[in-house]
């Protein structure tokens, strides 16, 4: 293993077998490659083995077989596709194939889920809409993930909320996901939040009184300066977020920095840059005077903690700050120590 990008992604292990991928898969892919351009192909290859063992359960009606073996293939295929900008038809293809698992699950998950399109700017914004067995309206929670992240890799996450009696609605925000082909990455990301709580305000189905939203890594920025200016949000998680993106770019890995010149629709790397400056969370923090709940990692080498702590020391609204001295970036390797605390707040936010 010589290639430095696939040495940076040993370190994704916690990441991806938290969010669904087998751990052996992830040790016998990442042992198969030399070259960082293999990467979507082989992991593409082994998506398939849990995409076919999920069309097999289909055929056969065994829907909660089906269920797990096709979720465990979205995400898969989703990290095939991550942060992998070199060959744009093998990431386009992977990408398709993602979607096509989850939408073939969402039915027999439990609770079940419901694909959605929401109107946005003459287009649509993709997303997940699941709800809690045995609650007419629930409250929701908004799932706003990070920079190469998208709906397919959310399904544990998902599970904290909907367990508590929260509906949630993930969705593919501009730059993300399914969105990404028409939208930039847009800082200003109240101005998609605030649709997509125009978007449920005409169902009647979950409680739009009791809204709340989560962010992760990226996501940790959008979900914060969503609640700022967004004051339908009754309360705010944000995990392991950049305050200012543009002050940490030069300690950005190379694949982290070229995901973001993808998906910001940048010319040149320098363009990007100057973009990623305008994700700051200076002048806005302030803003925030719904409930927050901040969590930061001590060996966070994205966003550093200190950046958790300047959200939290200047939100005017009440706000609990967990610091994971061990954690990585969003603490995937000690989930326990904040996905069922940070779901509890919620619930206890959104229950009043």
């Amino acid at each position: 293993m010589t290639d430095p990008r696939i040495k940076h992604a040993v370190n994704w292990l916690s990441r991806f077998t938290v969010n669904g991928v087998a751990a052996s898969d992830f040790h016998d892919v990442l042992n198969s490659l030399e070259r960082w351009e293999d990467w979507c192909r082989a992991w593409s290859a082994r998506a398939g083995v849990h995409e076919d063992l999920g069309r097999q359960a289909l055929a056969e009606s065994c829907f909660v077989s089906a269920a797990d073996h096709l979720t465990r293939a979205a995400a898969s295929y989703h990290f095939a596709k991550y942060l992998f900008v070199e060959d744009m038809q093998q990431m386009r293809a992977a990408h398709a194939r993602a979607v096509e698992c989850l939408n073939l699950a969402l039915p027999h998950l439990d609770p079940p889920g419901e694909r959605v399109l929401i109107p946005y700017e003459g287009k649509e914004l993709a997303g997940v809409l699941r709800r809690p067995r045995g609650v007419a309206r629930p409250p929701i929670v908004l799932m706003t993930m990070g920079l190469d992240s998208t709906k397919e890799e959310l399904t544990t996450f998902q599970d904290n909320f909907l367990r508590r009696g929260m509906a949630i609605l993930a969705f593919d925000g501009p730059g993300q996901g399914e969105a990404k082909y028409d939208f930039p990455i847009r800082p200003d990301y109240e101005n998609v939040a605030g649709p997509v709580i125009d978007w449920l305000s005409g169902r009647d189905d979950v409680d739009v009184t009791r809204i709340g939203i989560w962010g992760i890594s990226l996501g940790g920025y959008y979900a914060p300066r969503s609640a700022a200016f967004e004051k339908r949000i009754r309360a705010c998680i944000a995990n392991c977020g950049p305050y200012n993106w543009g002050a940490l770019w030069d300690k950005l890995p190379d694949l982290t920095r070229a995901a973001y010149v993808r998906r910001s629709h940048s010319a040149t790397e320098a363009e990007a840059h100057r973009k990623a400056f305008e994700l700051s969370l200076e002048g806005v923090a302030g803003k925030i005077e719904c409930p927050l709940f901040v969590i930061a990692a001590g060996l966070d080498r994205l966003c550093p903690p200190e950046d958790a702590q300047r959200l939290a020391d200047e939100a005017r609204g009440p706000t609990t700050l967990l610091l994971i001295e061990d954690g990585n970036h969003v603490a995937h390797n000690r989930f326990y120590k904040y996905r069922n605390q940070s779901a509890d707040w919620m619930a206890t936010q959104l229950a009043r």
